[in-house]
């Protein structure tokens, strides 16, 4: 059984211009030299990489535009891997769990890699309140997941299992799908309190009249 270190001292990082939630699924198509040695690399040693929201800066290396990372972001592993007919990687990769970057660095391949340490699960939903909010909260799912699934079952953007019974679960999945902006996106991801993050997903809904 694998356990998960206490500091990723070299961890390969891949700004986006999305934000990565635990159990979330990430497509990739990527390109640029220094992802593809990065995805071979992963793959070889069963490795994870780190998924950052960019903070400023662009996702292909731009001469003198620094990138810049958010500080928390996710680990992901990849799952899938094909190559398409013009040479591109097609991956598909899973978040696992959050990491705060403690600092990073640019290798001179361009690719950006970080010290960093995980951070803990979410604390445990708790209170009447919360229950009967995390409750509307899986029927909205639900409903959403059948709807996409009566349309096309194949383009359902959740990996199964899906745990409609769990608070951080349903709260990340939400997060991922209602058109929230990237920073407040983020700062959800962020949030180590699953009451705060159901909480604030079922407000949105509630003001969208999603409930």
């Amino acid at each position: 059984m694998s356990t998960t270190p206490a500091v990723f001292a070299d961890l390969p990082l891949f700004p986006l211009h999305t934000v990565l939630f635990p159990d979330g699924l990430l497509p990739l198509k990527i390109f640029e030299a220094r992802y593809l040695d990065m995805a071979r690399d992963c793959l070889r040693e069963s490795a994870p990489f780190g998924v950052c929201l960019l903070k400023s800066g662009g996702e292909v290396a731009q001469e003198n535009v620094p990138c810049v990372p958010e500080l928390i972001g996710t680990l992901a592993t990849i799952e899938q891997c094909d190559v398409d007919d013009f040479g591109m990687l097609l991956v598909r990769a899973r978040g696992t769990r959050r990491f705060r970057l403690l600092s990073h660095r640019k290798e001179p391949s361009g690719l950006l890699v970080g010290m960093a340490e995980p951070l803990p699960d979410d604390v445990p939903l708790e209170g009447s309140d919360a229950l009967a909010k995390f409750g509307a909260c899986a029927e909205v799912l639900e409903r959403i997941i059948e709807t996409i699934r009566e349309r096309d079952a194949d383009s359902v953007p959740f990996a199964a299992p899906f745990r409609l019974d769990d608070p951080s679960w349903v709260s990340n999945r939400l997060s991922e799908i209602l058109q929230i902006p990237l920073r407040a996106r983020q700062k959800l991801m962020e949030l180590t309190d699953c009451n705060t993050r159901i909480d604030a997903v079922h407000h949105y809904m509630q003001q969208h009249q999603l409930l």
